[in-house]
């Protein structure tokens, strides 16, 4: 039986992040779990030398920080 190596292991805990974060009531949830799991995969994808992967996960990683920092600062200045 293969054993499963860090890299393996980096990529399905992204998988399941990403996956489990479309479950979440609450947007920043949703986004929080969402970004977590996009940085998972940026490491995983440069990792296996995927860049392909890990550009479209750091843009996503970026929206998601961009509109969290957003809301978080309309909440600060009410």
């Amino acid at each position: 039986m293969k054993s499963i190596n860090l890299v393996e292991c980096l990529g399905y805990l992204a998988s399941v992040l990403v996956a489990v974060s479309f479950l979440m009531k609450s947007i920043n949830k949703l986004r929080f779990i969402n970004m977590v799991g996009g940085i998972c995969f940026v490491i995983y994808a440069v990792a296996i030398n995927a860049m392909p992967v890990a550009l479209i996960n750091l843009f996503t990683v970026c929206i998601n920080a961009y509109y969290l920092t957003l809301k978080n600062a309309s909440k600060q200045g009410e």
